[in-house]
């Protein structure tokens, strides 16, 4: 088991202790609130932590604090982990970006797009064209998730069983069967839509590789960065260290709520949120694409395809507010950032809502889990609590305060 450490002082990098210090403290105010249980913050610079802060309890009732080690379930942070296990095939000649879905998933074939109505009023038309790899990638393709309740499409889901965006009971072919049985919300390219497209990614690389997922992300991703404690689920013997997972009530405080079946491998293996790790596997990981696809001499991916992995693909240079499938994305947080293949990109600085670095990408999780690199200032963060939330806003917050902690 290896543990993320402190290895130099924050001035040795041109980042403010005290600026941290006030990071810290506006975080363990929302502890002492009773409105997270613990958390644990990373700063590092020029790939060397320069501030790390565990706080709190992993598990209330047990009385068992956070620690460096703790394991964490983040959710969709698993959707970058996918796009750099797909750009592996991609590098290899396997697959293309541009290849239709439906070449390894045949149900894909002959998608129907939403035209108008609901229920049983609803009309379809062919789409104008194939869902792409690509689209998958971008989140693009027209599929979308249960949960929106803002579209005819999503209400669909919702009678199909996938309130959580998977179908009970199924592993990944299922599903994602299930997902090819439905319309799509919007031709394929026209629009971004955050939804479940990296599950089906997850079986397309299942197929091209032959390979489950998660005997695929172990030999090619997870082992080769030493990720040693990131996977599907948690062994009986680090069971101690997962923190238990919390939501957040009406009143702004917190309750134990289910999370995801880790204790033993799970039937559905889902790239698009099923996995666990610890912080130094999200630094591991983030390090990776800082340094451009190579890692203390291990090189998974070319600088050329980390660029093209972190680079906006929205059509024109348009952001997420911009171009994303209304309501569900008419919100101010998404102005100024675009996405790559897995990622969100910041393209416009000045528009963000809370401070950002031209070209920083990253992605969180459903449990109030976040990282970022910010090429620009040479910068890794991340940062972990387990509180899925209802009002709860931290990660605006949280980049101002690192923000206010660069000095050099």
């Amino acid at each position: 088991m290896a543990q993320l450490r402190q290895e130099v002082d924050p001035a040795e990098v041109g980042l403010d202790g005290k600026a941290l210090d006030r990071l810290d403290q506006h975080f363990a105010h929302y502890v002492d609130e009773g409105r997270m249980p613990g958390f644990l913050v990373s700063v590092a610079r020029g790939g060397r932590v320069a501030h790390l802060t565990a706080h709190g309890h992993r598990d209330l009732a047990a009385g068992l604090p956070v620690e460096a080690d703790t394991l964490w379930r983040i959710y969709s942070m698993t959707k970058p982990v996918t796009s750099v296990a797909a750009l592996l095939l991609v590098e290899e000649g396997r697959l293309s970006l541009d290849d239709p879905v439906a070449e390894y998933l045949p149900a894909f074939a002959e998608p129907r797009v939403h035209v108008d109505g609901s229920g049983e009023s609803l009309t379809t038309r062919p789409a104008d064209g194939p869902i792409l790899i690509r689209h998958l990638m971008t989140h693009t393709a027209g599929l979308t998730f249960a949960f929106y309740h803002c579209h005819p499409v999503d209400a669909l889901y919702r009678e199909a069983g996938l309130e959580s965006s998977v179908l009970p009971g199924s592993d990944l072919a299922e599903t994602v069967a299930v997902y090819a049985s439905l319309p799509l919300q919007f031709e394929p390219g026209t629009q971004w839509n955050y939804s479940v497209a990296s599950n089906v990614l997850g079986r397309v690389i299942e197929i091209v590789s032959g390979q489950t997922l998660d005997a695929f992300f172990a030999e090619r991703v997870l082992g080769p960065l030493r990720m040693t404690d990131a996977g599907f689920w948690v062994p009986d013997e680090q069971a101690d260290r997962l923190s238990e997972l919390y939501g957040e009530k009406d009143d702004g405080t917190i309750e134990p709520v289910p999370g995801l079946p880790l204790r033993g491998r799970p039937r559905l293996l889902s790239g698009s949120g099923g996995m666990v790790a610890s912080a130094y596997d999200v630094h591991r990981f983030a390090e990776l694409l800082r340094r451009r696809g190579e890692l203390d001499g291990t090189r998974l991916l070319s600088p050329e395809t980390v660029d093209l992995m972190t680079s906006n693909h929205l059509p024109g240079g348009t952001d997420l507010r911009a171009f994303g499938a209304k309501p569900a994305h008419d919100e101010p947080g998404n102005d100024g950032v675009g996405f790559g293949l897995g990622v969100s990109v910041v393209t416009d600085p000045a528009r963000t809502l809370a401070p950002s670095g031209l070209g920083s990408y990253g992605w969180s999780g459903a449990a109030s889990t976040t990282f970022w690199v910010d090429p620009g200032r040479d910068l890794t963060v991340q940062f972990f609590t387990q509180v899925r939330p209802k009002t709860l806003k931290l990660f605006p917050d949280l980049k101002r305060l690192v923000h206010e902690a660069v000095v050099d």
